[in-house]
């Protein structure tokens, strides 16, 4: 049976946007407290599961590890940490991983989110 998991998690991060006019607020550094999602599909196994949450959570761990309570602008490959560029930073390196994921979202605030890749 075809089945959709998603799991969140929490990270704490500061960056600045270096593209930016120096007048634009997020072209100076500032924090956001970051709600990741990333989203499973696949069959389930002989446990009716398509995977354990817990192993998700370990298994994303050391990656999210990278960019928690870090500058992100200091993590290779995220130069200019816009948070769709971590959205796609996160989802090829945790596509590697988990191949059943097959999306990330990230919301940096409350009322905007970011979605990485759009599934049609």
């Amino acid at each position: 049976m075809k089945i959709e998991l998603k799991q969140k998690f929490f990270i704490e991060s500061a960056r600045f946007l270096p593209l930016l006019p120096k007048s634009h607020p997020c072209a100076h550094m500032h924090g956001h407290s970051f709600q990741i999602t990333f989203r499973l599909q696949g069959e389930t196994n002989e446990l009716g599961w398509l995977i354990d949450y817990n192993d998700i959570q370990k298994s994303l761990k050391p990656l999210l590890s990278q960019i928690d309570h870090k500058v992100l602008n200091e993590v290779p490959g995220l130069e200019n940490p816009t948070t769709e560029n971590l959205c796609v930073w996160l989802f090829d390196r945790s596509k590697k991983i988990i191949p059943q994921i097959v999306q990330v979202s990230i919301a940096e605030t409350r009322d905007s989110e970011c979605i990485y890749p759009v599934l049609g």
